[in-house]
């Protein structure tokens, strides 16, 4: 059973990754609901937590039925990362992970997410006056290194470890690489292989299907596997990788039904969450990948995407329903 600190997560987690303006709670229901073992919120700026700034308190929200799960706090300041653990804590996560991860560059630019990877000195301080300014176990996630030129993660994961984080989570690509090319995970087998490391280690990046996720489990050694674009509407992705664990057998894909269900189940909860305004309109961008596959879907997106009332978008959904076989199978 992997534990960070006391907290029980799985034999083997596997873990919705904090991607922002996907993992939020709608989206989490249902990855929750197709089995992800712990989940992350989206990454949440510290500035604008200490700032009362609306969108950042709003991302703290957390529901009973999606525990265990970590919100994942972003920024370059020491003394903001500091202040800002009051407010995350009142929120009650059971976790609290630092975004080391992020290359984008409105993040990188201020000296947050990956763009510490420049700075690895400031990134131990940063961390260890986070976990001493909290009572929650602290978890990071991060990449290689900066470019090519200054791959550390071996030395680095020691460091955090130090300082005191309770698991680390590592995206096998650089700063520079940002998404391209592939995750090279030799980095994170050889961190799993250091007598030195004793946390558990969580690696991240290319996983899309339950064949690749069981090969990499067994070559890298790593104690659980972080989803990310996978993910993206495709919650089933954790209950065909468990399946595929569990059996050595391939789940046939959702049916159309099944996809139709999951977007009128997610903009409900969008609903619940945010009102019906907001929920509608956040929600439309995730009937691309819902549907995805689908043939001649074009005209049915468009009036999705355009559609302002619920009962409106509802009754697309139903249409879709209605003129696709029920049984019939698209792969994404």
């Amino acid at each position: 059973m992997v534990k960070i600190r006391n907290i029980e997560i799985a034999d083997f987690p596997l873990i919705l990754a904090p991607m922002e303006d996907v993992s939020d709670p709608p989206f989490r229901f249902l990855c929750k609901e197709e089995g992800a073992d712990l989940m992350y919120t989206e990454f949440i700026s510290v500035e604008g937590l200490i700032r009362d700034a609306d969108k950042s308190l709003r991302k703290l929200d957390i529901y009973e039925n999606e525990r265990p799960i970590g919100i994942q706090v972003f920024g370059g300041e020491i003394d903001s990362m500091v202040e800002a653990m009051a407010v995350v804590e009142d929120a009650d996560p059971e976790i609290i992970d630092i975004n080391f991860g992020c290359p984008v560059n409105r993040v990188v630019c201020k000296m947050a997410g990956a763009g510490i990877l420049q700075d690895i000195p400031k990134m131990i301080k940063l961390t260890e006056s986070v976990v001493k300014a909290t009572s929650k176990p602290v978890t990071v996630k991060t990449r290689l290194g900066w470019d090519e030129n200054s791959i550390n993660i071996i030395e680095v994961a020691e460091r955090l470890q130090d300082v005191g984080i309770e698991a680390l989570t590592i995206h096998g690509r650089t700063r520079k690489q940002m998404y391209k090319g592939q995750a090279d995970w030799s980095y994170i087998g050889k961190i799993k292989e250091n007598p030195r490391m004793h946390i558990p280690i969580f690696g991240n990046g290319d996983i899309d299907s339950p064949d690749k996720a069981k090969i990499y489990r067994e070559r890298y050694g790593v104690d659980g596997i972080m989803i990310g674009r996978a993910s993206i509407g495709y919650p089933w992705i954790f209950r065909e990788v468990k399946h595929y664990f569990k059996t050595g057998e391939l789940l046939v894909a959702p049916t159309i039904a099944e996809r139709a269900d999951a977007a009128s189940r997610h903009l409900q909860h969008a609903i619940r969450w945010k009102g019906e305004k907001l929920g509608i309109l956040e929600t439309r961008k995730h009937y691309t990948n819902y549907f995805k596959g689908f043939p001649d879907i074009k005209p049915f997106r468009a009036r999705l995407v355009t559609a302002d009332k619920p009962e409106d978008v509802f009754a697309v959904i139903h249409e879709m329903k209605d003129k696709y076989s029920v049984t019939e199978v698209f792969m994404s």
